[in-house]
């Protein structure tokens, strides 16, 4: 059922905060271009038979799985304790704050 709201109201906080997965897919985005790789170059690099995975991930769709991490920042050519610390930032930032104690990637 479709949210009613009155003329004038503002929106609510949730409508209007970007989503995290979307925030991290665009990061990994700029990381695989910095590193010069396609999305197939990547999915090929990671043992996958299709790069839907990585436009997937991508476009905020999915996560890296945690258990793949150092896979994903070593194709990138990415130190895998920094790409797994910034990837917590966007998909857990309350665990990132406890953590770490300090603002967000």
């Amino acid at each position: 059922m479709p949210v009613r709201r009155s003329a004038g109201k503002a929106p609510s906080r949730d409508t209007d905060t970007v989503n995290p997965k979307k925030q991290a897919g665009s990061w990994l985005r700029e990381q695989r271009q910095k590193a010069g790789l396609s999305q197939m170059d990547l999915a090929i690099r990671l043992g996958f038979k299709y790069y839907t995975f990585i436009s997937q991930i991508e476009n905020g769709y999915g996560r890296v799985p945690s258990q793949s991490m150092a896979d994903w920042a070593q194709a990138l050519g990415l130190r895998p304790e920094r790409f797994a610390r910034t990837l917590l930032g966007y998909y857990d930032p309350a665990l990132f704050r406890v953590l770490f104690k300090e603002g967000l990637p």
